[in-house]
């Protein structure tokens, strides 16, 4: 078991899916917890649920304000943050190019993209200070492979997964611990609307082909522990049976 005693972690996208499972695995591990999303009701009702001391903080990741204001209200209220779990992601409109609406298309990337780079650089000042820290960013297969209709989505993930690698080189030897996790496809609502989408193959297929949410959480939990250090600065999948073992999914 891992224990996050008197550790605080913030969990961007907190509301559903990946980010809701890994409130839950980070609660029963002992973390002190801050939850960040738009949804101030479905927040509320997942903190209510949860054991740990938990500071719910309603705001757009697009936002660099808030997203600053949400790290030093997470560091007022439990005196420190040692984990960041970058999980907010957005994927809608799924469109080509030839038509997709601009402006939902920098909607995907003020989300995935800048979201990522606003928490990373809010929390970093506080964790440099202190001589440690973990940034972990959820990333996906998208961010090296092209998908048809997701040209706003590759290319946020693949500009988050370079950020991991600029975090690792620049601040890795100052006690950052920077990783991203590529999870595969997961059973949340952004794989039901992939599903009605109808465009690419991922659309196709089945939701037993989709693991669990709480699998994801179970690794970015492990990921910050010791026992990941030898993939510090690196991108870890879920699609590696011996990641799966190493987590105690298999």
């Amino acid at each position: 078991m891992i224990d996050l005693t008197g550790q605080t972690a913030l969990i961007t996208g907190a509301s559903r899916g990946i980010g809701e499972e890994t409130a839950r695995a980070f609660s029963a591990a002992g973390a002190n917890l801050c939850l960040i999303a738009r949804s101030a009701a479905e927040l509320g009702a997942l903190s209510a649920e949860l054991d740990s001391p938990t500071l719910v903080q309603t705001c757009d990741i697009a936002d660099y304000t808030a997203v600053n204001a949400a790290v030093d209200a997470t560091i007022k209220t439990f005196g420190q943050l040692d984990i960041v779990i970058n999980n907010a992601g957005a994927l809608e409109p799924i469109s080509h190019l030839s038509n997709v609406d601009p402006a939902g298309w920098d909607k995907v990337i003020d989300v995935n993209l800048k979201g990522v780079f606003y928490a990373m650089r809010a929390a970093l000042p506080h964790m440099l200070g202190r001589g440690s820290g973990s940034i972990i960013t959820v990333s996906s297969g998208a961010a090296h492979n092209p998908v048809e209709a997701w040209s706003h989505y590759c290319a946020s993930k693949a500009g988050a997964a370079m950020l991991t690698k600029c975090l690792h080189l620049e601040n890795g030897a100052s006690g950052i611990r920077a990783m991203g996790l590529s999870p595969g496809t997961v059973a949340t609502q952004m794989q039901r609307d992939i599903k009605a989408s109808g465009i690419n193959p991922v659309s196709q297929l089945n939701w037993s082909d989709h693991i669990p949410a709480d699998w994801p959480a179970k690794a970015l939990l492990w990921m910050c522990s010791a026992a990941a250090d030898g993939y510090l600065g690196q991108e870890i999948s879920l699609r590696d049976e011996d990641i799966r073992k190493a987590v105690g999914l298999i």
